[in-house]
């Protein structure tokens, strides 16, 4: 290795030096303090880089029941999936994208939720029933229903009112973000079958996340996807990137609104579902009428749906993953 005093430094590599100098001393601060600081820094590694021991430290059975760590992994791995997608949610919210840019954000979003359903089996079939029922009443009330991170992917997915329940729709139309929000469509899944009292999961979950998710609800109304999306057809797209940024959205709104539910009515339909009557979720939430999307009827983008196609909202789907299980029962 050549002594310092006699390396070459070649014309690039002190443009770089210069201008990463003027970035520093344009703040008022010091370049050679951060140079000495450079000097004794340690060099990055892997696992401190993304918190590797931190990360498996953050598994904490309340049961000894071998198949419960499976469980918390992979909702963990679910919300850092969750979270992925809202940071192209918000990249997309913050606009001055291109068409393309635009569309390649979307694709993540979709890839991200493809790769959930993909590893959905782990769920499905990754855990013994007997285990699965054995830790399961050891997490009452905790239900995947408070999930606020979806919650939040909603609403910067689609206007607010598209994610109103169906029947109140017209109705509220006109009202303001927050009395919207009072009829947001998953207060109907968090009620008791018998009295149709809001189940404590839905009660607690309120009492954490409802500021947060009116803020998300405020802050989102004009600048979701669906907003952008107009936007930008109003600056002036070709034929071929609009039918392109379309097919994305449509996949989009199945991934959300059919696909995700319909993995989760599987599952529950694997572990839950007995006769004369059906286990009942850990947050008391009627999930029999609360995950089919036929029933909820959500749909983000209506305007890129025939009537045909929206009056038939994941009924083929549900045919046909109900006939799925009855095959393999």
């Amino acid at each position: 290795m050549k002594p310092i005093d006699t390396m070459e430094w070649s014309p690039e590599l002190m443009e770089k030096l210069a201008a990463l100098r003027e970035k520093i001393e344009r703040t008022g601060q010091d370049f050679e303090t951060y140079v000495n600081g450079w000097q004794r820094a340690s060099f990055q590694n892997y696992w401190d880089y993304i918190q590797l021991d931190t990360l498996l430290s953050l598994q904490r059975p309340v049961t000894e029941v071998a198949d419960e760590p499976i469980f918390i992994i992979y909702h963990q791995i679910t919300e850092l999936y969750f979270k992925l997608v809202r940071i192209e949610i918000d990249a997309i919210a913050a606009g001055d994208l291109s068409a393309e840019d635009f569309t390649e954000r979307i694709h993540r979003i979709n890839r991200y939720f493809g790769a959930l359903r993909s590893s959905f089996g782990v769920m499905e079939k990754g855990m013994k029933k007997e285990e699965f029922l054995a830790f399961r009443d050891a997490l009452a009330p905790a239900s995947g229903f408070q999930s606020v991170q979806y919650r939040i992917i909603e609403l910067g997915c689609a206007p607010l009112i598209n994610i109103v329940a169906e029947t109140k729709r017209e109705e509220v139309r006109d009202f303001s973000i927050e009395e919207q929000m009072e009829f947001i469509y998953w207060k109907d899944g968090a009620k008791i079958e018998d009295t149709g009292q809001p189940a404590y999961t839905a009660v607690q979950f309120i009492e954490k996340y409802w500021d947060d998710l009116l803020f998300a609800a405020d802050s989102y109304e004009h600048c979701n996807i669906w907003e952008r999306y107009q936007e930008l057809l109003q600056s002036g797209v070709s034929e071929q990137e609009q039918a392109q940024l379309e097919n994305a959205l449509r996949l989009l709104d199945l991934n959300v609104n059919v696909n995700w539910p319909l993995q989760h009515y599987k599952t529950a339909v694997r572990y839950l579902s007995r006769k004369p009557s059906d286990i009942a979720a850990t947050g008391g939430t009627n999930w029999q009428k609360y995950l089919p999307p036929r029933f909820q009827r959500r749909i983000f983008y209506p305007e890129l749906w025939t009537d045909e196609q929206r009056a038939q909202w994941g009924k083929s789907w549900v045919d046909e993953v109900l006939k799925e299980i009855e095959q393999g029962s």
